[in-house]
């Protein structure tokens, strides 16, 4: 069985894209900018955005930051990511998840030029993801299509169960594992009979928010189980981290898993860089970017 190491995926991804980021400059004399939005003082939002500067940062880009109080309007907020969208040293936006329960984050969202939208969350970018043109992929999906190649190779033809049905998460994983030539399952916390579904999986996703919730026995032996989940509780009094699947029962039987943490988690903030890498050439009109 094998503990697929998104850390080590992600430094590799990295650094491919630091050397693009010193391609541009030398070549174009471009430095991508990724400017990330922060509303209020949330402690995890903050710790997020931290990561998210430091690692654009080592890749060579620029890492700009905005942070605004909680009580801003959302208005203003709306006023900041439009004079984001006009600015031409700026080549990615991201507005940090959650906003302040006054601020819609549905009419924020729509407010990003969609070539900046390196979250991939723009109506537009999710149709061009259905329609399977070229846009900018959502980060967490796209790293979860990476790991699962990591191991096994070319996916076409693999029956692929995707566990969760958000607009963040399970409907582009979904897309993407279509991309892939996958034979692609939805299903959800609702679903029927939901752990034999799992059990015909070759590659099972779970993006459901539930700890725990996929069982050691729902796993066909030999898949490949991508867990997106980070859900936070309480155990023998310390705060764990632990993801959607029961790792410890799903480890004898998978051919290959993702932590929690350590898996799909640094995989989300590479994907993020290489959006940006990509947005900034696509919007110089400099051509696909090998990253």
């Amino acid at each position: 069985m094998t503990i697929i190491d998104g850390k080590a995926h992600a430094a590799q991804l990295r650094e491919k894209i630091a050397g693009a980021v010193a391609g541009l400059r030398a070549d174009h004399g471009v430095q991508p900018a990724l400017a990330v939005v922060l509303v209020g003082d949330d402690p995890a939002s903050q710790v997020y955005v931290r990561n998210k500067g430091v690692a654009t940062e080592k890749a060579g880009m620029r890492s700009i930051e905005h942070r605004m109080p909680a009580s801003a309007s959302e208005s203003e907020v709306a006023a900041l990511v439009r004079k984001l969208n006009d600015d031409p040293e700026v080549d990615g936006i991201l507005v940090q998840l959650p906003l302040p329960a006054h601020i819609s984050s549905e009419n924020i969202i729509a407010e990003i030029d969609p070539y900046k939208d390196v979250d991939g969350l723009t109506e537009a970018n999710a149709g061009r993801l259905l329609l399977g043109k070229g846009g900018l992929v959502p980060c967490t999906p796209q790293g979860s299509v990476m790991l699962a190649k990591s191991v096994r190779g070319d996916l076409s033809g693999l029956h692929a169960v995707v566990v969760g049905r958000s607009i963040l998460v399970g409907k582009p994983l979904a897309m993407l594992l279509l991309a892939e030539n996958c034979t692609v399952t939805m299903a959800h916390s609702r679903t029927n009979d939901l752990d034999a579904i799992c059990r015909e999986a070759d590659i099972l996703c779970a993006a459901v928010g539930r700890p725990r919730m996929i069982k050691g026995d729902w796993i066909k032996k030999g898949a490949t189980v991508i867990d997106v989940g980070i859900n936070r509780i309480e155990e023998d009094g310390k705060m764990r981290l632990v993801g959607d699947v029961d790792f410890d029962e799903a480890e004898p039987g998978a051919g290959a898993i993702t932590p929690v943490p350590g898996g799909v988690g640094p995989m989300t903030i590479a994907c993020l860089l290489r959006n940006t890498v990509i947005a900034a050439a696509r919007r110089r009109g400099l051509g696909p970017i090998d990253v």
